[in-house]
């Protein structure tokens, strides 16, 4: 029963093959001019989009979306209808396979790759990724980096350099949720506290801050850090004692962190305590 029902099933297809054929030379031999030239265009794609899907499935799990495989290989199919000369005497299939196949691979080198790296290095990458599904099914185990490039005949260095390269293949999202249950985000992870940019904003707040002092105070302030003047000279030069130049110059200080702590530029926190910027 079995055989008797797959006879006419395999009939069918190939006299579905058989038509398909028959409409992708009809429209290869018919003039430009034709008035039923686009139809059979189009009848010739939609005969041969069967073939296009399942080599697009072939590619389906390796990053890509099958939907875009599909779109991929149907251009791919289009160029074939459209290039096909059946005078070459070859075979639709044996021109169209490689076509499509060609438009595939040729998507996932120029439009898949998040960053575009040089082709050396795709190439690399996928004769790498090859390698490594061979080298497990042949020895049960993950291949090193030595295993891989006695495999594939180069060096150490460059199997390094193709694996690095593979790392642009695919962008991590900086709004990824990482570290424990997602408390954070990958954007928290980088980079460092930059504390030139504190700096920045305080030395833009220094100027209105000082003018919030009075004209002793910021004499003080100036003949401290900008003159470099010990108490002792300090208190000379604006006739008081050394005792008292400390307590003025405390007050100044005092006065001077509480104005740059409280100033309307960003809270408290973002801002280097006055401590961390005067001696």
């Amino acid at each position: 029963m079995r055989t008797a029902s797959a006879q006419p099933t395999t009939v069918a297809a190939t006299s579905r093959d058989e038509h398909a054929v028959e409409l992708v030379v009809a429209y290869a031999a018919s003039p430009v001019t034709h008035p039923a030239r686009p139809d059979l265009r189009r009848r010739s794609i939609e005969a041969w989009t069967p073939m296009a899907d399942r080599l697009a499935r072939r590619y389906a799990g390796r990053g890509e979306p099958f939907e875009d495989l599909r779109q991929t290989a149907a251009v791919g199919l289009i160029k074939a209808v459209d290039r096909f000369d059946p005078r070459s005497g070859n075979d639709f299939v044996a021109y169209a396979v490689p076509t499509v196949l060609g438009e595939i691979r040729r998507h996932f080198r120029d439009r898949a790759w998040t960053v575009r790296v040089p082709r050396r290095i795709q190439e690399l990458w996928l004769a790498i990724s090859v390698a490594n599904g061979v080298w497990q099914a042949r020895f049960g185990r993950m291949p090193t980096v030595a295993d891989l490039a006695a495999y594939l005949r180069v060096s150490d260095e460059e199997i390094i350099e193709g694996l690095e390269g593979s790392r642009a293949y695919r962008a991590r999202s900086l709004s990824a949720p990482v570290g424990p249950e997602g408390s954070c985000e990958l954007v928290d992870t980088l980079g460092v506290p930059e504390r030139g940019y504190a700096l920045a904003e305080l030395g833009v707040d220094l100027g209105p801050a000082m003018a919030a002092l009075t004209e002793r105070e910021r004499r003080v302030i100036s003949l401290r850090f900008y003159g470099n003047h010990t108490l002792a000279q300090i208190a000379e030069r604006i006739g008081v004692s050394p005792m008292h130049a400390s307590r003025l110059l405390a007050t100044s200080l005092a006065k001077l962190r509480r104005r740059l702590v409280s100033w309307e530029g960003g809270p408290a926190e973002c801002r280097p305590a006055a401590g961390n910027v005067w001696p």
